[in-house]
């Protein structure tokens, strides 16, 4: 005797498994996305601190020659 339900599970499991398979897709996209998210703010990072250096050693040399002045 056939199950009666075999149809219906079939069908259910084919959703599953093509929905899976687009999560998938979406997920696998969602890394490179990321990953090119992660290189920019890398870039990013970098500029920053090099502006910080460059901040620390002007404040570094206007101390050591006495050009440094107070908030305006």
């Amino acid at each position: 005797m056939e199950n009666p339900y075999e149809q219906v599970q079939q069908s259910i499991l084919a959703r599953i498994v093509n929905n899976l398979e687009r999560l998938n897709e979406s997920v696998v996209t969602l890394n490179h996305e990321l990953q090119n998210i992660n290189a920019r703010n890398k870039n990013l990072q970098l500029m920053g601190q090099m502006c910080e250096n460059y901040h620390k050693s002007v404040q570094f040399n206007m101390t050591a020659t006495n050009h440094k002045r107070g908030p305006l």
